[in-house]
């Protein structure tokens, strides 16, 4: 069997095993297993591409593989069909829209997918709080006589389902090269020098440009090699400071004592201390640590947790986004017994506790209550 990549609709991928002696080509359309049916795919990657993307992608398998199989290749009369779907989605998606709005429910469709064989409709959706959708599945059961899925996504997935030009004249970074979506908070522009208005860093989706996030690090590794700004360093005309960097030509703004401004390069500048006797200290690039990507992430807005909601007629499941997943650490194995398990906190009461109540110790007199406990209580 050979392990091979299939790209649906809307930039959604997934792995197959293809039984046969060859590979299918590339481009190449093929029918595929599918949710109680088949489906049609383009391939994206077979061969020892198909292997490693499946061990380092988010929706790849690693080792323990898939089971799902690529039935056959897609004959011409298929391929029409396919694209004569996407006025169906279309179609769908208008249709459910207006069900949504009769319902007056606070979430927003951003695409509907029929699968190949039109055994199942999935709508995909954002939204900001829950929303009870279960008369809504209802009705597009009976709408449309098929299985209906609906998908929460996030913002960032809705760009990447959608696709478009960004602000940089490219196609989005999302739906194009990166393979997981990571959330980025505003301490990366922070570090970067950028502007912190949300309307100049931010990309089509509202939220903060993904390749803030995959830059950083070189702006990080970049500004160790320069004095910070702000410092008073020796150089052969006495005493300067450090007004700016910038590190791609490799320069640095200097104010003297005299109020003069010179711009000179980093390497003369390291020169000119060392001649006097103040060498700037040198920073090895250091190597990122595994976890230093998520140190920053709890800046980032998420959404709130859904569940998975399943009527008679359909099966509704609403899923994360994957740069909201929140994951759960659990206390380390040394830690005291307390500190795993904690008992619920108790509300206190005003001071004197159980003053002036049955069964209660009176504080002024010190006297005590030996009345019996109330009819229907425990002892």
């Amino acid at each position: 069997m050979h392990l091979i990549e299939v790209a649906f609709r809307g930039n959604r991928k997934d792995f197959f095993l293809w039984e046969s002696d060859d590979p299918p080509p590339l481009k190449a359309a093929v029918i595929v297993d599918a949710d109680r049916g088949e489906d049609l795919g383009i391939v994206h990657a077979n061969g020892e591409l198909a292997q490693k993307r499946n061990a380092g992608t988010p929706h790849g398998y690693g080792e323990a593989g898939t089971t799902k199989k690529a039935r056959r290749l897609a004959t011409p009369e298929e391929v029409q069909r396919a694209e004569e779907m996407r006025a169906l989605n279309e179609d769908a998606r208008r249709r459910a829209m207006e069900r949504v709005k009769s319902n007056a429910l606070v979430m927003k469709l951003s695409d509907a997918e029929w699968q190949w064989d039109r055994k199942k409709l999935t709508l995909y959706f954002t939204a900001d709080k829950r929303v009870d959708f279960r008369t809504l599945v209802r009705e597009l059961a009976s709408m449309f006589r098929t299985r209906i899925e609906l998908k929460q996504i996030g913002v960032r997935d809705e760009a990447k389902r959608l696709d478009g030009i960004g602000r940089c004249g490219r196609q989005y970074c999302s739906a194009s090269w990166l393979p997981e979506l990571r959330p980025v908070n505003l301490g990366v522009a922070k570090d970067q020098r950028l502007s912190l208005n949300p309307s100049q860093i931010s990309g089509a989706c509202g939220r903060l440009m993904c390749c803030l996030r995959y830059e950083h690090e070189f702006y990080v590794q970049s500004r160790k090699r320069f004095p910070k700004e702000g410092r008073i360093i020796k150089t052969k005309r006495g005493e300067e400071k450090v007004v700016s960097n910038d590190i791609f030509r490799e320069r640095v703004v200097l104010r003297g004592e005299d109020g003069e401004v010179r711009t000179i390069l980093l390497a003369e500048l390291r020169a000119e201390a060392d001649a006097v006797g103040a060498p700037l200290p040198v920073l090895a690039p250091a190597a990122p640590s595994p976890a230093s990507d998520d140190t920053d992430d709890s800046d980032e807005i998420r959404e709130g947790d859904e569940e998975e909601v399943v009527s008679d007629e359909v099966i509704v499941a609403v899923e994360h986004a994957s740069s909201d997943v929140v994951e759960s650490v659990a206390p380390p194995a040394n830690a005291p017994s307390d500190a795993r398990e904690r008992r619920p906190n108790r509300r206190r009461g005003r001071r004197g506790g159980r003053r002036n109540r049955p069964g209660g110790r009176s504080q002024r007199d010190g006297s005590s209550d030996s009345s019996p406990p109330a009819q229907g209580g425990e002892s």
